[in-house]
């Protein structure tokens, strides 16, 4: 008798390993390349480790093992870059190399993140029930013209970097940065989706948001972006209000920058926030039920200190490592911010100056 019992024990063990493992097969390794069609038409050219000149996409799926882009749309953008075309334009190269794609709605005409997240020109003076349906009919709009072009998309997260509510102004200089008061606080001039003044009409965003894109793609997985992935708080904070209030999503979207966490905070370190940040995820998919994805990260590039690459490259190994054995098969994927920018324009790229790969994204394949 005891045999048969060890024997039974030992084949629901074996039966959870193998359903881990199959689990484990389908961990995405992406990355965000918004400002790829713009580098392209600079002249832009990349190479691979050993200087072989290749396209971008193709070289981070075949190099790097990432099977899937994550591409952001804006409403209505000065020049057309980030628009509904702009993104038709790259989702067709992208289904051309058999990878998968995420759309990221800003809802907005330029960034939208935890400081900002600007109402577009177009929506504003609207009342919350017109804003409700400017949301739906843009999404719809954005994610039909895909469909009519054969390009079914994985994911759509709806809302980015939604931390403090959707679809609140703020005031910017002439360059488009937000003033701040003489205490650091963005001066906010629309305030129709923030969390704290309006968490109703923040929950009643994303639900909209999330029925748009079923409407079209009733299996695309929507998802809930915010930002800081190692505080928990927060996203009991957030998650708590869009809950209450009738939100939905099917897997929570964080970023994760250990890089942005610790400016400004010498008592945090690196390895404290990727600890803090997978404890988070185990924490979230439990209590929301649902499974979670790192939808951005990144890591500092200098050329004139290699070993600083090295520990972005041994902290990124570590990231993919744990998302994938330290969260009980419930992080789905980690995708790199804008991986291809170049030293002097973007920190937290992963290519160098000559638009090859840095040794960062050798923590892709490790």
């Amino acid at each position: 008798m005891k045999r048969l019992i060890f024997l039974f024990a030992a084949c629901l063990m074996t039966t959870a390993v193998i359903a881990q493992r199959e689990k484990s097969k389908d961990f995405v390794k992406g990355a965000d390349v918004g400002f790829l069609p713009g580098q392209e038409r600079r002249g832009q050219k990349f190479h691979d480790r050993n200087g072989n000149e290749r396209e971008c996409i193709e070289l981070l799926k075949n190099d790097y093992q990432m099977s899937a882009i994550r591409m952001r749309v804006w409403v209505n953008p000065r020049g057309g870059d980030c628009d509904k075309y702009a993104l038709l334009a790259m989702a067709k190269r992208v289904k051309a190399l058999g990878m998968d794609l995420m759309v990221d709605f800003h809802y907005s005409d330029s960034w939208a993140d935890p400081a900002k997240q600007p109402i577009p020109k177009a929506w504003l003076g609207h009342s919350y029930e017109e804003m409700k349906q400017d949301l739906q009919k843009h999404t719809i709009e954005v994610l039909s013209l895909l469909k009519e072009n054969g390009i079914k998309p994985r994911w759509v997260q709806v809302g980015n970097e939604t931390a403090n509510g959707m679809l609140w102004s703020v005031k910017t200089n002439e360059r488009g940065w937000e003033v701040k008061d003489s205490l650091g606080h963005t001066i906010i001039t629309h305030s129709m989706g923030h969390i704290k003044t309006e968490p109703q009409q923040y929950a009643g965003f994303i639900r909209a948001g999330y029925d748009a894109v079923k409407e079209v793609f009733p299996d695309a997985i929507v998802i809930i972006h915010l930002d800081r992935g190692h505080r928990q708080s927060l996203y009991d904070y957030n998650l708590d209000i869009v809950k209450k209030y009738g939100g939905k999503w099917d897997m929570i979207g964080m970023s994760l920058y250990p890089y942005w966490a610790m400016e400004g905070h010498p008592e945090l370190n690196a390895d404290d926030i990727i600890t803090d940040c997978m404890a988070n995820i185990r924490h979230v998919s439990e209590k929301y039920k649902c499974d979670v994805m790192i939808v951005e990260t990144g890591f500092e590039v200098n050329e004139r200190k290699p070993e600083i690459m090295q520990e972005g490259r041994r902290q990124l190994t570590r990231v993919i490592h744990e998302a994938q054995t330290q969260t009980n098969g419930r992080c789905r994927g980690v995708f790199y911010w804008e991986p291809q920018c170049m030293p002097g324009g973007y920190k937290l790229g992963a290519f160098d100056s000559n638009g090859a790969p840095t040794a960062i994204m050798e923590g892709f394949v490790e």
